[in-house]
């Protein structure tokens, strides 16, 4: 599976996707899905190898999932051009430096459509100054092959970040271009391309929109930013530190002037806009001036929580971006009594597994 992709076997899993959420969307009266297809190969903006040292040989290994054996990795077909063409350039200049060698145990990466890549080198043992001075000898040399690279050390309870822990990605929005800084070990959508269809279909489906946008879970602010051009206002929530950071500087970055990020968990948000409870963090935002007649939500795969659930259900519109479509399945049996689905897409996020990444537009009900 690893170097074997092909069009084919892509589509025979596709196929079987879009006949599974077909399947279980059934008892709630959805609309054809929208199919969103993703390119066949080099579509992962990230990967995160083991290092496996064997007499003078070091190369990346994967294992398989189900009988756990080690597989040789020298290049990924799924991971991004760039990605392959750092694989091949990093591995042989480590061989030849024994102290960034010593006790590397993983490395990730993390690439931009932008041509900048992020590489995290993670050990088993302490860091020291000649780690460093090392390291910048490598990030010089992968530099003067052409590569645009942030290089960072990690190891317990240590990170060494040699000139920054983030780059800028830029991605082609419908007519303009959308920068998105992605910071090292934090949450970034897997397949950029995939990301790109996914923002330009909620554009689309939120034109002529009236009101403000309420957004939770906005991480870097990937739909606040992309959608801002459709709203009076955007308020949105995320509590990864972070996350926060980046979508501060995006807002900026992107000079958008409509768009106030909270950080705030969800369930706290919820608490928040009941009246059930004060947070210091919400000092000098008025709530109540915000008319948001749009709820877009992307939680994680465990879905909202009910009192999240009941929130939600009281704004008109509701934009649920899902990556597990089974908690998607049990939120809607909520929500279904409320708003009906008036769009429903599978955006093929993850090529080749059985994970769906799918949006739903509900509306609600004229009773």
């Amino acid at each position: 599976m690893l170097n074997n992709l092909s069009i084919t076997q892509y589509n025979l899993q596709l196929a079987e996707k879009i006949k599974y959420l077909n399947s279980i969307m059934l008892p709630f009266n959805a609309p054809e899905p929208e199919i969103f297809r993703s390119d066949f190969s080099h579509y992962r903006m990230r990967a995160e190898f083991r290092l496996w040292h064997e007499g003078p040989d070091l190369f990346h290994i994967m294992f398989d999932q189900t009988t756990k054996q080690r597989i040789r990795v020298d290049q990924l077909p799924s991971a991004s051009k760039l990605i392959n063409q750092m694989m091949l350039a990093l591995i042989p200049l480590i061989k030849t430096k024994p102290l960034l060698r010593y006790k590397l145990f993983q490395v990730d990466y993390l690439s931009t459509l932008s041509n900048k890549i992020i590489v995290s080198l993670i050990y088993h043992k302490k860091l020291e100054q000649e780690w460093i001075e090392e390291a910048k000898q490598l990030r010089s040399a992968l530099i003067n092959q052409g590569f645009n690279i942030q290089l960072i050390g990690r190891a317990a309870k240590t990170k060494i970040i040699l000139e920054q822990d983030h780059i800028d990605e830029v991605l082609p929005i419908s007519v303009k271009s959308i920068i998105y800084r992605q910071i090292e070990n934090s949450f970034t959508q897997p397949n950029a391309g995939i990301n790109i269809k996914m923002l330009e279909w909620a554009i689309n489906i939120t034109k002529n929109t009236k009101g403000d946008l309420l957004e939770l879970y906005c991480g870097n602010g990937n739909f606040s930013i992309a959608l801002a051009q459709n709203f009076n206002r955007v308020l949105a929530t995320e509590i990864a530190k972070p996350s926060v950071a980046a979508a501060q500087y995006n807002i900026e970055a992107n000079k958008i002037n409509n768009v106030k990020i909270i950080r705030m968990s969800a369930e706290d948000f919820t608490q928040a806009i009941r009246g059930e409870r004060q947070f210091k963090r919400l000092e000098g935002v008025d709530l109540t001036s915000y008319k948001c007649k749009t709820i877009l939500i992307d939680p994680p795969r465990c879905g909202l929580d009910e009192k999240t659930l009941e929130l939600v259900q009281k704004y008109p519109r509701i934009l649920y971006i899902s990556c597990n479509p089974n908690t998607l399945c049990h939120n809607l049996n909520i929500l279904n009594k409320t708003h009906k689905i008036d769009r429903l897409a599978l955006f093929d996020q993850f090529p080749y597994t059985h994970h769906i990444e799918c949006g739903v537009l509900l509306e609600k009900k004229h009773i």
